[in-house]
């Protein structure tokens, strides 16, 4: 399995609905409160305002950055290949298992890349004025790093660093978006639809220095009228962050305890996230067996360094996680 979310071509495999199978493998926020957004006639006829500035006004109070900070795009995906565009260094680290479509993006670019086992020798040095990409926290893992080590590294190498921090409010991690503003070689890449539970609405940002920023190309009305207004209101909303947060360490920790009392995986790896990577030797068994049952979990063969005895299970509601645990015991 390439990404998650594949809910789709396991019904038509199954052939049943796709809002039939509970989808743990796709790592979304499970809270997802009703929107008060009326699509309206002006939304469909009327261009939008191509500087999106109250979106940005929003994003630029709740991320602590200024508005000349950030560069939005039609999703966090195209934020990457659009940033790979912009950068001429000829080598990138890339600090693995991790997000796949950093390798893509590079290999567009026709960049030399060297993978990083971060399992194994996290403290490697780049070479000088390389292009280093880290995802904090991890994935499918979830661990979060304390990255004051390998951050002081990446300066004196004088890298272009790429820090991806889509993972990073479920657990009020702490953020080096304050960073911008000293190190003007830093871009963070941020995904709206993970936290905030929309998946459909497609904004991703980029923050960096102003200058840096400048030189990236947006195309005009890039984003809808609707996923514009849609974000504005979700992170106007502090109900929901604060709500979102309790709901997911409760989840979190049933989750837990249903993988841990299963007694079918040899690890259940620490998370500072909303997913959990599993390893079992019967780890095929079990994603067949889940599948057959309308469940769908996240293969990890498709990662650097791991195999398909890896499973990722995404965080979700209590009816999800019970019905995990029913078919977990249904298995030989």
């Amino acid at each position: 399995m390439k990404h998650g979310a594949g809910i789709y071509k396991a019904a038509k495999k199954l052939g049943c609905e796709a809002d039939e199978i509970i989808d743990f493998s796709s790592n979304i926020n499970s809270y997802n409160p009703d929107i008060n957004i009326t699509l309206t006639d002006a939304m469909l006829v009327k261009y939008a305002d191509s500087s999106y500035s109250e979106l940005k006004k929003t994003i630029a109070k709740k991320y602590q950055i200024k508005k000349k900070q950030m560069a939005l795009y039609n999703g966090a995906t195209s934020a990457i290949f659009e940033l790979f565009k912009n950068l001429k260094e000829e080598r990138v680290y890339l600090y693995a298992p991790l997000y796949g479509e950093y390798e893509k993006a590079a290999r567009q670019e026709k960049k030399k890349i060297i993978k990083i086992n971060r399992f194994e020798n996290l403290y490697k040095k780049p070479k000088y004025e390389s292009i280093v990409v880290f995802v904090n926290p991890s994935t499918p893992d979830g661990k979060y790093y304390n990255l004051e080590k390998l951050f002081s590294i990446w300066k004196e190498q004088n890298c272009t660093v790429i820090l991806d921090e889509s993972f990073l409010e479920f657990e009020s991690l702490i953020s080096l978006r304050n960073q911008i503003n000293y190190y003007k070689k830093l871009y963070i890449i941020q995904s709206f639809s993970k936290f905030n539970a929309c998946a459909g609405v497609r904004i991703g940002a980029i923050f960096s220095d102003f200058s840096n920023i400048e030189k990236l190309k947006t195309p005009l009305w890039n984003l809808s009228s609707f996923d514009a207004q849609f974000l504005t209101q979700r992170l106007q909303d502090k109900d929901f962050a604060e709500k979102s947060k309790k709901l997911h360490k409760h989840y979190k920790e049933e989750l837990f305890n249903i993988l841990e009392n299963s007694k079918l995986f040899c690890k259940i790896y620490k998370s500072d996230s909303n997913f959990f990577l599993t390893k079992s030797e019967r780890a095929d068994e079990i994603f067949k067996h889940l599948l057959e049952n309308k469940i769908l979990v996240r293969t990890c063969g498709s990662f650097d360094f791991l195999d398909n005895s890896y499973l990722r299970f995404a965080v979700k509601e209590s009816n999800a996680h019970s019905r995990l645990a029913e078919v977990f015991k249904e298995f030989g």
